[in-house]
Order: structure tokens, then C-alpha cells, then sequence
């Protein structure tokens, strides 16, 4: 806007002497072109082309918030069924089921939607303001044109001095344009921003604390839940309800219990993604939202169920930054079970994982890619590691191994796992069993199933009767 308006002062300056300069009297009839009224016809139609034509541009645009709003939900239906077949993991599928049939039914009837009566008329009349901006814009060069070049062939000025105006005009008219299609272009987009804006106004209204963690050479970090209850923003259900648990020092520690439990929801506040609704946190008996926040994640690695690999190199997905230590991120993927495949890795540690920017990357499996995330959270070597059922797609077997594996090499850290899955997690010095948002039974494998009224005996022979029955139906075929 600022150089809009720099350059309308300049050209304004420049043409105000093709107004000032008169036609002589010898030039005969084209001394009318010296009446004021004449002039003022003149400057009168030039302005008037040089405002409306931008107007019209901007009056066009401003359609564009309502055409968003009535095409919106057609676009995403045109991105996701138009675009369906650029992931590759979906070939398998879309030759099967024939589901390219499906996307072009989709995408027809998306086509039929979007040239609509109304869309139609809406863009038409876009359209229709567009041209008449363009065809002023057309009027204004031509009359500019005709009304230098005759006055300087009444002999006005110089044959030298037409393209001085000319440009001047026409420099005039583009920035008079590039001015009000700025501001369009403000009172347009207001609209486009107001989501960014509804979620930058969101108040956060998380304590932030100053404190930073103690570095302990001899890790001894408490961490205990003290009547902890929570409820989520909008819901008027706990989640979770006078919960209070200790972690101890250098222990295995599983979380258990069915789907809804709370489980997570216990993760998410002992990382602080949430704040308590009633209780306390402590970590070395301070509450956690007394620490700087980043500074008290470092106290914690963890391993969601929906961890996220990335097509950069191995290397740098283990150590999740592009400068690292080989050797470290070479011991955390062997201790992780990724040996194996490691010495298999064309390039090593410098092998790209997928094929999205090096042709010669490589596609690992589901168990492959868990156990890189598990190398990662060794390579953070944080005090305490959290396993969120990262290996939920896994069979019961196969978890078990994951987890007394990790088990082994986790050496001196507090661990947490979280698993629906009781037997992966029998090695544990602790278990916490997890219903309806409670801790409703605490102590060791043995002590749990020895309880035959608690929670966890019936969820262990819950469990234990698929594979009895799988076993005894094996045996039959046999």
C-alpha cells in the first residue's frame, strides 16, 4: 500500500504539466482542448475508469467468502475422493474392491453439486465484474493514448514528451489499482483468518512455572499422583477420580484395565498436555506446574500407540534432529531388537526411510517401525520411559517379547506400560489396575490373580479363555 501510494504522488507529479501545457492558437479546432470543461471531461473519464475498474476487481473478490462457504464441504469431498489414489498403501485396495469406481461416482456427482444454478450465477457474476474492470482498464489506455498523442500533434509539446505521460497515466492507473485491490484484499481475507484468529484467542489457562527440573546423576526423581480427579473441557464426566499412586524409583510399573478406563488420560496429565481439575502432581514433591513446562518433559520419554515416523534418514528418526551420535543411535536401534534389520540397511544409519524423496528408500513393517520409535525414546535416555501401547497391533506374543526386551535394556529408568493386554506386562514389580476412572487395585501379578473377587482376575481368565479355547480347537483338528 505504501508503494501504491509513493507511486501515485510520482505520477501525478509527472502528468500534472500534460494538463498545465496548451494547444497554440495556430493549431486551429484542437484549441478547444485548452477549455477548462473540456479538460475537466478528460480528467473526469480517466478517473473515472481508474477508481471503478479496481472497484470491480475488489467487488469480485468480496464473493469469494460466500462462494468458500457454499463450495466447502464439496472441496473436501473433491480433494479427498480426487486425490485418494496418491497413497500407496491404498493401491491393494482400490484394485480389489474397484474403489476407483466408487472416487469417479463421487467425484461426478461433486461435479454436478459444484455447477449448480446458484454456484453458476455466483461465479458469473464474479466473472461479469472482472470483465468490465478489464474493459475500463482497456478505456482508460485508449483514451490516455488519444488524448496524448493528439495534443502533441496540436503542437502542445515535444513528439519526446508522449511517453513520458503515457507511462506516467499508466503507472498512475496500476498503482490507483494495486492500492484498492490492497485493501480489498484486507476486508476479503478478514474473512479467511477468522479461524486462525477464534484459535489464537483461546486463552491458555495452564499455570506456567519457572522452576527447572534437578539434574540427578543418580536419577532419583519421584513422581506420585495425589487424589488426582479429571474431567475434560466440555464434559461434565470424570475421567479420572481420586486417583493417587506413587512411582517408585528404578521399577517396572503396568498400567492396566479396559478400554475407557482412563488409562491414557493418566498419561496425558502426568505429561501435563492437561492440568489436573482437582489434586496434585508431584515430581520430587513439587507440584509439576510449578516447573517450565519443556524443561519438565525432559524428565520423560515416551512411546505413544500412534508414534509417527518420518521420510527423513534413520539416523535422524531415531535421534528426531538431523545432528546426532552414530554410535548411540547404532547401540539404541540393536538394544531396541532393530539389529537384524539394521545390518540389512543399504546405507545404514543413512538409509532414507520410504520412498517419498529418495527413490531407493526403504519400507519398513509395522513391528520394524515400533521398534525405531522404542530406539528413540532410548536415545532421549530420559529418567523415566513411558510405553502408551505402542504395540497394540501387535499379537500378545509379539508385545510380550517387545516388552521384556525393553524391559532388559531399560536398566535404571522408572518404566510405564500401559497395555490392555495382562500378560505382556506380568514381569512388572507393580501393576495398576484401571476401571471407570479409578485405581481400583494395586500390587504384583501374584498378588492380583491371587485375589479372586478383584478386577484383574477376571480380566486375566477374560483374556486367558480365547486362547484356551484356540488351543483346545487346535487340538481337535489335530
Amino acid at each position: 500500500m505504501l508503494n501504491a501510494l509513493f507511486n501515485i504522488l510520482s505520477a501525478a507529479a509527472l502528468s500534472v504539466s500534460l494538463f498545465i501545457h496548451p494547444v497554440p492558437d495556430s493549431a486551429g479546432a484542437f484549441t478547444v482542448m485548452n477549455h477548462p470543461l473540456f479538460l475537466a471531461a478528460v480528467l473526469g473519464s480517466m478517473l473515472l475508469s481508474i477508481f471503478i475498474a479496481p472497484m470491480c476487481y475488489k467487488k469480485s473478490d468480496s464473493f469469494m467468502p460466500i462462494l468458500s462457504r457454499e463450495t466447502l464441504f464439496l472441496n473436501r469431498k473433491q480433494r479427498h475422493f480426487g486425490r485418494y489414489g496418491d497413497h500407496q498403501e491404498r493401491a491393494a485396495d482400490i484394485r480389489m474392491y474397484e474403489q476407483d469406481r466408487i472416487c469417479a461416482h463421487v467425484l461426478h456427482e461433486n461435479t454436478t453439486a459444484l455447477t449448480s444454478s446458484r454456484l453458476l450465477r455466483l461465479i458469473g457474476s464474479m466473472s461479469r465484474l472482472k470483465a468490465l474492470g478489464s474493459a475500463l482498464s482497456y478505456l482508460f489506455t485508449g483514451v490516455v493514448y488519444l488524448f496524448v498523442c493528439v495534443k502533441a500533434w496540436a503542437g502542445a509539446f515535444g513528439v519526446g514528451a508522449v511517453t513520458q505521460y503515457v507511462s506516467a497515466l499508466t503507472s498512475l492507473s496500476q498503482s490507483i489499482m494495486s492500492l484498492v485491490t490492497a485493501l480489498g484484499a484486507v476486508q476479503n481475507n478478514a474473512y479467511f483468518l477468522q479461524t486462525n484468529f477464534r484459535f489464537l484467542d483461546i486463552p491458555n489457562n495452564m499455570y506456567q512455572g519457572s522452576l527447572t527440573t534437578e539434574k540427578r546423576a543418580d536419577r532419583e526423581y519421584d513422581v506420585e499422583f495425589r487424589d488426582v480427579s479429571f474431567k475434560y473441557p466440555g464434559s461434565d464426566q470424570y475421567s479420572l477420580r481420586h486417583v493417587s499412586v506413587k512411582f517408585k524409583i528404578g521399577k517396572r510399573m503396568a498400567i492396566v484395565g479396559q478400554n475407557g478406563s482412563g488409562k491414557t488420560t493418566f498419561i496425558k496429565l502426568l505429561c501435563r498436555l492437561y492440568d489436573p481439575t482437582e489434586g496434585q502432581i508431584l515430581l520430587n514433591g513439587i507440584d509439576i506446574r510449578k516447573y517450565r513446562y519443556d524443561d519438565y518433559m525432559n524428565v520423560f520419554a515416551i512411546v505413544f500407540q500412534d508414534f509417527q515416523l518420518f521420510a527423513f534418514t534413520l539416523g535422524e528418526n531415531v535421534a528426531a534432529g538431523q545432528h546426532y551420535d552414530r554410535a548411540r543411535a547404532e547401540r539404541c536401534l540393536r538394544d531396541a531388537g532393530f539389529g537384524e534389520r539394521l545390518d540389512q540397511m543399504p546405507k545404514g544409519l543413512d538409509t532414507w526411510l520410504y520412498r517419498f524423496f529418495d527413490e531407493q528408500g526403504v519400507e519398513v513393517s509395522g513391528g520394524e517401525a515400533q521398534k525405531i520409535a522404542i530406539a528413540r525414546a532410548l536415545y532421549k535416555d530420559a529418567p523415566f520411559i513411558i510405553l502408551d501401547e505402542p504395540t497394540a497391533a501387535l499379537d500378545p506374543i509379539a508385545e510380550a517379547e517387545v516388552y521384556s526386551k525393553f524391559d532388559t535394556i531399560a536398566g535404571d529408568k522408572t518404566s510405564i506400560y500401559i497395555s490392555h493386554r495382562l500378560s505382556s506386562c506380568r514381569f512388572c514389580d507393580e501393576i495398576a489396575v484401571f476401571d471407570r476412572g479409578q485405581i481400583v487395585q494395586q500390587g504384583t501379578h501374584e498378588e492380583l490373580l491371587n485375589d479372586t473377587n478383584g478386577k484383574y482376575h477376571a480380566l486375566w481368565h477374560a483374556q486367558a479363555q480365547y486362547y484356551t479355547e484356540k488351543k483346545d480347537l487346535l487340538h481337535a483338528a489335530d
